[in-house]
């Protein structure tokens, strides 16, 4: 049984998200402040956090960086913001998925579980995966360059993943964003490129360019 944290102050939304959770068989741990949810979050096993952007004292974007430097739970972070940039804002800096308020709780639930499938499931029976300086560990999810740890995002680590599997194949980016957030890509859609360029740079600080633009196709693996 997964365990869910909910961070939401509105009380009708808090009551209508446990309802629903427990009666798909989630365990539901509550907080309705972002500073009492990164104490609930560390003092019990959490396996996603379901998270309110507009929240009293510490907002939502400041709970997510505070629980990047020591996790990498998965977060979906709900919001009532829908213009593209706030969402790749947030998804840039370490949220996992983000739905908007008012939404449906059917959508809630499918993704909810593909996160939590997501971050379950082995990808292979191989664990540990190397191109040349490159270690990935996909059970810890640790990324090292050399002896040198990196920290990267959740989708940063997927993708990553992604590339360093065939290190030798361009991958779209339509490729991409249905490999590692499990829907279908929009044309416009600039998701991919801000994390492709964080995660460039991140590696790049190790005098390593790892990540090739193939200009009218996509990336690869240098």
């Amino acid at each position: 049984m997964a365990t869910i944290l909910i961070i939401e102050d509105d009380a009708a939304v808090h009551a209508l998200l446990t309802e629903t959770l427990t009666s798909h068989h989630y365990q539901v741990l509550s907080a309705y402040s972002g500073t009492e949810g990164l104490l609930v979050f560390k003092q019990q096993p959490v396996d996603l956090i379901l998270l309110d952007l507009m929240l009293p004292g510490l907002p939502g974007e400041q709970v997510i960086r505070q629980l990047r430097t020591t996790s990498m739970v998965p977060v979906i972070a709900l919001s009532a913001k829908v213009d593209q940039a706030s969402k790749l804002d947030l998804l840039t800096h370490g949220a996992d998925d983000y739905i908007t308020k008012p939404f449906e709780i059917d959508e809630l639930l499918a993704r909810i579980a593909i996160q939590l499938r997501h971050h379950t499931e082995p990808a292979t029976s191989q664990t540990i995966l190397r191109y040349q300086d490159l270690c990935v560990n996909l059970e810890t999810r640790a990324v090292t360059v050399g002896d040198a740890p990196i920290a990267l995002t959740s989708h940063e680590f997927d993708i990553l993943t992604v590339l360093i599997r065939h290190p030798h194949k361009v991958f779209s980016r339509a490729n991409l964003y249905e490999s590692v957030w499990q829907e279908a890509y929009l044309a416009n859609d600039k998701t991919v490129n801000v994390h492709v360029s964080h995660l460039r740079l991140k590696l790049n600080k190790f005098g390593a360019h790892y990540i090739q633009t193939v200009w009218g196709i996509g990336f690869k693996l240098v």
